[in-house]
């Protein structure tokens, strides 16, 4: 949790400037990324920090509370001690956005038109949204609903939104009548990236996360994993899938030299993305 935001590139680069929604959601970004780095903060601190009133303010801390990021009481806000913060989405879409957009730039070549592709609710896996355009004709099925609100208006892009049990923390649908889609369905590749990497074995904090994530896995005939440098630093406790289950691993240009050299001697097929390429 040690890289700051910048606020000026959230709000220009990441989020359009022109939409209401947006600006919300910026500001709730900034909000996570501000009681995270303090441990808690009075709510009437938030309304002299960002300039909103307090309505506002519990407005946006509700928000955050009701998908496990935070806990309020009395006044104050503060960092919920779950490892749930990790992996909420607002949480996780203001970290390694250079790295995720490179890694998601290199997971497109194994995209090609006419495919089926699994995308699961994982926000370096939101980051290849922007490449799809140019693969179409093309099926993509999901359990996001970040990702159907942002590939619904695609030409000649086949849409296939998974249901089930809505989880505000990730904005997905999960659960065992999300699995039981999933189970029906046969996708040439699946992308999808999870929270931790230990000993060169997946893991993730939300067995929920878990269990629809491995459906994926298991009815696709192609595995790709997209694990920024972070995943190697971090623990969850539910097991996954090893390294050498996917058939391609790829990870961002700060990944230590030691961990790129144990994977590839496993025979762990490992892409390092371009970072220069893709800024």
């Amino acid at each position: 949790m040690n890289r700051k935001v910048d606020v000026k590139d959230l709000l220009s680069e990441e989020l359009p400037s022109d939409s209401r929604h947006a600006r919300q959601l910026a500001r709730r970004q900034m909000i996570a990324e501000t009681v995270i780095a303090e441990g808690s903060i009075r709510i009437e601190d938030l309304t002299e920090r960002f300039g909103i009133s307090l309505m506002t303010a519990h407005r946006d801390v509700d928000e955050l509370v009701s998908r496990g990021l935070f806990r309020k009481t009395r006044g104050i806000v503060s960092a919920a001690p779950t490892s749930l913060i990790e992996s909420s989405d607002v949480y996780r879409a203001t970290k390694q956005a250079k790295e995720k957009k490179a890694i998601a730039e290199a997971a497109m070549q194994f995209v090609e038109p006419g495919q089926a592709i699994f995308m699961d609710d994982a926000t370096t896996v939101h980051e290849m949204t922007r490449y799809l355009p140019v693969k179409v004709p093309l099926t993509v099925i999901t359990n996001s609903l970040v990702l159907i609100n942002e590939l619904k208006e695609v030409s000649d892009l086949n849409l296939i939104g998974l249901g089930g049990q809505f989880h505000h923390w990730c904005n997905a649908f999960m659960g065992h009548i999300t699995t039981n889609e999933i189970r029906r369905l046969r996708a040439d590749t699946v992308f999808m990236s999870l929270s931790a990497i230990v000993d060169d074995v997946v893991y993730h904090q939300s067995p929920d996360t878990v269990e629809t994530k491995r459906a994926m896995f298991e009815s696709a005939a192609r595995r790709v994993l997209l694990a920024d440098h972070t995943k190697f630093e971090r623990r969850a406790l539910h097991h996954f899938a090893t390294l050498q289950e996917f058939d391609a691993v790829i990870v961002d240009e700060d990944i230590p030299i030691s961990h790129l050299s144990r994977m590839r001697s496993k025979g762990i097929n490992v892409i390092v993305a371009d970072g220069a390429r893709s800024g």
